[in-house]
C-alpha cells in the first residue's frame, strides 16, 4: 500500500505576522513603561509639593484674560434671576481665546516666549501667576527677574556695576556671617546725582520728622530697603550703557524718597541702604534675600513699632510694559509681588490688595496688579513671613527715569499713609 504524506507549509504572511506581533509588544512594553514612569513622577510630586489653595482659581493667570464681569454674566445666562452686582464689559473674542488657549496649553499667546518656556530650562524662571490684575486688562504681562550681567575679563567697570555677582553655587553662607544692619537715609549716595530731586519738598535727615509733621511720625513704623539694592535704569546711566545696575544711582533713591514722603505725612519711616556687594564678604546675588533679611531683623529690634516693610525693587521689563501716564504725566507702574512660600501669603496679600486698590482709584494704571510666586520662580517668601504687611513692590523697569519713579513713589506714599492713618483710627492692628 503506498503511503502518502501530507505536509503543511504555513502561509508566507505568518512570518509577517509574528514580526508584526513582536512590534507590538514592543509597542505595548514602551507604552506601559511610561505610563508608570508618569504615574510615578506624578506620585512623587504630590507627595514633595503642596499645591497652594490660589494655584487653580488663578490657572496661571488665564482668567486674567476675560474681561471683569464675565463670569456674573456667564451666570446669568443659566440663572435668569441673577444680577451681577457690577456689569460686565461684554465677551471679547479675542481675549476669551487666549482665555482658551492659556487654559487648555499654559501658553499665553501675548507672551510668545511661553511657548518654549516648558522645554527650555531658565525661559520660565521669572514666572508669576497673577492674582489680582490691575487695569491694564489688555496686556497681561508678568514681572521678570534677571541678575546682573556678569563681568567680562578684565571689565573692571562691570564688576563694580554688578558687584561681582557669580553663578548660583551649592554651598549656603555661614550662620554666623555679619550683615550690616539697617541705616537711615543720611548715606553717602545722598549727596550722589540727583541728590536736590531726591531731597524734594523737605527731606527727613537723620530719621527725623519733616517740618509740620505730627507726633506720630516720632514712633518708625515703616521700613524701606532694598534686596537688590544696585538695581537702576539705562538712561540715567547714559548712553551705551548695557547693564542696568549702578553703585551710584540706583533703586537706594527712590526707597529714600518714599521714606521722606511717609515722613513729610507724619509716618514714621526707616531707610536702609545698605550697599550688600561690599558690605558683605564673598558677596553672592543669589542670596540677596538671606542679606537683606538680617538688614530687616536689626532694624526691628531697634525699632520696635516697624509693622510696614517694603522691599522696592525695579522690574526688568522694558518700558511699554513699566509706563503709565497719567493726568499728561509719565509714571512708572508698580508690581506687587507676593511671596507663597510664606504660610500666610493671603494676609500680606490683603495689605497689598489695599494698597493696590486705593493706588488704581487715585492713578489709573499705575498698578499692573498683585502677583504671586513660589519657590520654583524665585525665592518664594521674600522674607514676608516677619510681618503680615512686608511687600516686595516693583516700581518701574530699566527703561524708566528716576523723575518717573519719583512720581510713583510719592503716588505710594499718599496711599500709604492714608492707610495707615485709617488703621490707627479703627486701631486695625497697627
Amino acid at each position: 500500500m503506498k503511503r502518502i504524506t501530507a505536509y503543511w507549509h504555513p502561509p508566507r504572511t505568518s512570518a509577517a505576522m509574528r514580526r508584526l506581533l513582536a512590534q507590538w509588544r514592543t509597542f505595548v512594553l514602551l507604552s506601559a513603561c511610561t505610563f508608570v514612569a508618569f504615574v510615578t513622577a506624578g506620585l512623587a510630586g504630590m507627595a514633595f509639593h503642596s499645591p497652594s489653595a490660589a494655584d487653580w482659581p488663578a490657572m496661571n493667570g488665564a482668567a486674567a484674560s476675560l474681561p471683569e464681569g464675565v463670569p456674573g454674566e456667564l451666570a446669568g445666562m443659566e440663572l435668569p434671576s441673577f444680577k451681577p452686582s457690577k456689569p460686565g464689559n461684554g465677551i471679547d473674542g479675542r481675549r476669551a481665546a487666549s482665555f482658551l488657549i492659556r487654559l487648555m496649553t499654559g501658553i499665553n499667546p501675548q507672551q510668545p516666549r511661553s511657548l518654549l518656556a516648558g522645554e527650555m530650562p531658565g525661559m520660565g524662571s521669572s514666572r508669576a501667576v497673577l492674582l489680582r490684575p490691575g487695569s491694564d486688562g489688555e496686556q497681561v504681562t508678568g514681572p521678570e527677574d534677571h541678575p546682573p550681567l556678569p563681568a567680562t575679563d578684565g571689565d573692571e567697570d562691570a564688576a563694580a556695576r554688578d558687584g561681582g555677582a557669580r553663578p548660583a553655587e551649592t554651598e549656603d553662607v555661614p550662620a554666623d556671617e555679619p550683615y550690616p544692619g539697617a541705616a537711615n537715609s543720611d548715606a553717602a549716595n545722598s549727596d550722589a546725582v540727583h541728590s536736590d530731586a531726591a531731597a524734594g519738598g523737605g527731606s527727613a535727615k537723620g530719621g527725623q520728622p519733616a517740618p509740620g509733621a505730627s507726633a506720630q511720625a516720632k514712633r518708625k513704623v515703616a521700613l524701606i530697603y532694598h534686596s537688590h539694592n544696585r538695581e537702576s535704569w539705562l538712561p540715567e546711566l547714559g548712553e551705551g550703557a548695557k547693564n542696568a545696575e549702578s553703585d551710584e544711582i540706583n533703586i537706594s533713591f527712590v526707597g529714600k524718597r518714599l521714606a521722606q514722603r511717609l515722613e513729610e505725612a507724619g509716618i514714621g519711616a526707616v531707610h536702609a541702604d545698605v550697599d550688600y556687594a561690599t558690605a558683605v564678604k564673598d558677596y553672592r546675588w543669589e542670596l540677596s534675600y538671606k542679606y537683606s533679611k538680617e538688614t530687616v531683623l536689626e532694624a526691628m529690634a531697634e525699632h520696635d513699632g516697624l509693622t510696614y516693610l517694603f522691599d522696592i525693587h525695579r522690574d526688568s521689563q522694558p518700558r511699554g510694559y513699566t509706563t503709565a501716564t497719567i493726568d499728561g504725566k509719565d509714571y512708572a507702574q508698580v508690581y506687587f509681588i507676593i511671596g507663597k512660600g510664606n504660610p500666610d501669603w493671603r494676609e500680606n496679600e490683603s495689605f497689598a490688595a489695599d494698597i493696590h486698590r486705593l493706588l488704581e482709584k487715585r492713578y489709573p494704571g499705575i498698578s499692573r496688579g498683585i502677583w504671586g510666586k513660589d519657590a520654583s520662580s524665585g525665592n518664594g517668601e521674600y522674607n514676608q513671613s516677619l510681618s503680615p504687611k512686608c511687600l516686595l513692590i516693583e516700581i518701574g523697569g530699566i527703561e524708566n527715569t528716576l523723575e518717573e519713579c519719583y512720581r510713583t513713589a510719592d503716588a505710594l506714599a499718599e496711599v500709604i499713609a492714608e492707610l495707615y492713618r485709617s488703621a490707627v483710627e479703627t486701631n486695625a492692628g497697627v
